[in-house]
């Protein structure tokens, strides 16, 4: 689950370090002050139901928004928040730092006094867990305070109309979620003339330990269920026990890795010849092919989103086609 996720990748990049206006108006005179109070307060606030069953009042433009490990959505939706997620010290999501350069970082964990300081005026939990106990009702005391809940930071598609929604921007939200489907199917039809069907991994490789990532989560979703390559039966194996992004793969498993091509997310600070000449990855298809393509821990592999996998879909095609 992207709640899991989140922990994981946190946790492993600590290692190497290591989100109408209407008023009514009639004869003059005739409004009091009594009717036109109602009908300003529903020109600036919203109220909606969160997955935990809150009722949030929201302001129905939100100018100073906390949403950490959501900021993909944020971005394609055209709104700056006033912190960003970041874990240890105070690495990012690298792939969104031209859009989010200059924004302050803020803890994964989302310390109340850290949240406090930025004045926000919505705040949106992307896991059920940064609301446990009693926190919910205190981030609330600071905003309103909407929490996304499993359903949905489990599908991205999902979660992206939900922040569209929360944000006042469903008709952003389905037109970039649009924008991204085209270009997704284009690709795949590009592909399927170039290469045909094929297999594929995604690897990200950590200084003492290699995760291969879930078929149906991050650049997993995107590799087959976008771009229509081929599930090896090891990545099934490894990660169906998991309800991670990334599992971790031994070895002995990635010695058998049956996978025509092969993207490896290296944050070993090893360079990819020497990674690769390993007599573990000898005998993967991939590597006697030559059809093995690094990317950085900065890339956006690791992540979910129009903007993340939009990148993920660059990288691909020019990696294979090119």
């Amino acid at each position: 689950m992207k709640k899991r996720s989140t922990l994981q990748i946190a946790s492993s990049l600590l290692v190497f370090t290591a989100i109408l206006v209407s008023a009514c108006s009639g004869n003059a005179g005739t409004t009091t002050p009594e009717k036109a109070a109602p009908e300003q307060a529903a020109a600036t606030e919203r109220v909606v139901t969160d997955a935990m069953g809150n009722k949030v009042t929201l302001p129905v433009h939100p100018q100073k928004v906390i949403a950490t490990y959501l900021e993909d959505h944020l971005v394609a939706l055209g709104v700056k928040p006033v912190a960003q997620w970041s874990v240890g010290e105070g690495s990012v999501q690298g792939y969104l730092q031209k859009e989010l350069a200059g924004i302050p970082a803020i803890p994964y964990d989302l310390p109340l006094e850290v949240v406090m300081s930025h004045s926000p005026d919505l705040i949106i939990l992307e896991s059920a867990e940064l609301a446990a106990g009693d926190k919910y009702n205190q981030y609330a005391k600071i905003a309103p305070t909407y929490a996304v809940g499993i359903e949905k930071n489990t599908d991205w598609r999902k979660e992206l109309l939900a922040v569209g929604e929360v944000l006042n921007k469903r008709d952003e939200a389905k037109a970039v979620l649009a924008a991204y489907e085209k270009k997704a199917q284009e690709a795949k039809e590009k592909l399927q003339r170039g290469i045909g069907t094929k297999s594929a991994t995604a690897l990200w490789v950590l200084p003492k330990s290699t995760f291969v990532v879930k078929e149906n989560l991050s650049s997993g979703d995107v590799l087959y269920k976008d771009l229509g390559f081929t599930v090896p039966e090891i990545v099934k194996e490894v990660t169906q026990a998991s309800d991670a992004n990334w599992s971790k793969i031994s070895l002995e498993k990635l010695a058998v890795l049956n996978t025509d091509y092969l993207f490896i997310v290296n944050s070993k600070g090893m360079p990819l010849k020497e990674l690769v000449s390993d007599p573990v990855y000898a005998n993967i298809p991939a590597v006697k092919n030559g059809h093995v393509y690094e990317f950085s821990k900065d890339s956006s592999w690791l992540y979910s989103g129009t903007i993340a996998n939009g990148q993920i879909i660059d990288d691909v095609m020019k990696s294979v086609l090119n």
